[in-house]
């Protein structure tokens, strides 16, 4: 069977990998980005770069975005000259941001609606390492076939694709991801400044604790980051951590389930933010512990 042809908008930290993927994979990739030097970057490895959304609908039978948030998402799909706009029945949007559930089903019947298009919702968790290795844990929300039909195109990015149920079930799915990620942030910085606190070498709670149940993905990222003040070249960032906690919150008010530790670790995390760390690694979470650890031993 032939390959379906390719486009993909939003060329990140996430998307660039991906894209280079789907390329080394023999897929026909078209790229459009908002800041378009990043997508002119992919030439060089193969991909179309189109100047608008309609170039790259026009030359596409997939669409994949992977955006910052909610917001530009559904700017790039039902803004001026958006995918909306351009597409058609037949083509599916395979949206790969973290974005909110709700907001995501509403999105999936607004564009069927004014396009004949089907959204599948595909978020996804294993980082830019994951990216770049096509190890991605993939959650898909959306109808069964359609989720069977995209299965070939996301085999160069994922260990894993779950069918999770109807469109948004993937969203509901990586919050849920999302409240362990940003809970366990926020406590792994508590342990390092605890354990510095106490006279311990941060340092070597990686390897201490490795295989023991404190041991997971974030703790081993993360860990070794704090002890060393390592914030260079962040493999993420504090504000998209805690936008996700955000969704968390808002889904948990939808749903009626209670979030008290997703919305203690968001509230820490804001207050962070707020003191200009947002576009920080959230490894940069155990300065806050330092600071107050310092400040309760000056006013001894």
């Amino acid at each position: 069977m032939t390959q379906p042809r390719l486009g993909f908008i939003g060329i990140g930290l996430m998307g660039d990998p991906m894209t280079r993927r789907l390329l080394a994979a023999g897929f026909d990739v078209t790229v459009w980005n908002r800041t378009p030097a990043k997508a002119e970057a992919l030439s060089q490895a193969g991909a179309q770069v189109a100047d608008t959304i309609a170039e790259l609908m026009n030359a596409v039978d997939e669409v994949l975005l992977c955006l910052a948030n909610t917001t530009v998402v559904e700017d790039v799909v039902f803004g001026e000259g958006g995918v909306a706009q351009h597409g058609r029945a037949g083509q599916r949007l395979i949206d790969l941001s973290s974005s909110d559930p709700a907001a995501t089903r509403d999105y999936a019947e607004w564009l069927e609606s004014e396009s004949g298009m089907r959204w599948v919702d595909a978020p996804v968790s294993g980082g830019v390492a994951g990216a770049e290795a096509g190890s991605l844990a993939i959650m898909c929300g959306g109808e069964g076939k359609d989720i069977e039909a995209i299965r070939p195109l996301l085999a160069p990015l994922a260990a894993r694709v779950t069918h999770m149920g109807p469109v948004g079930s993937g969203q509901v799915t990586k919050v849920c991801n999302q409240m362990v990620v940003g809970c366990q942030a926020t406590v792994i910085a508590e342990m390092v400044a605890l354990a510095e606190a106490s006279g311990v070498d941060a340092g070597r709670l990686t390897e201490a604790l490795a295989g023991g149940f404190a041991d997971s993905t974030p703790f081993r990222i993360l860990t070794p980051r704090m002890a060393a003040s390592d914030f260079a070249d962040p493999p993420w960032h504090l504000r998209t951590l805690l936008k996700d906690l955000d969704m968390a919150v808002a889904q948990s008010q939808r749903s009626g389930s209670a979030t008290p530790m997703s919305g203690l670790a968001a509230q820490l995390m804001r207050a962070h933010a707020g003191r200009g760390h947002a576009g920080h690694d959230p490894a940069t979470l155990v300065e806050a512990y330092r600071t107050a650890g310092q400040i309760e031993e000056d006013n001894r």
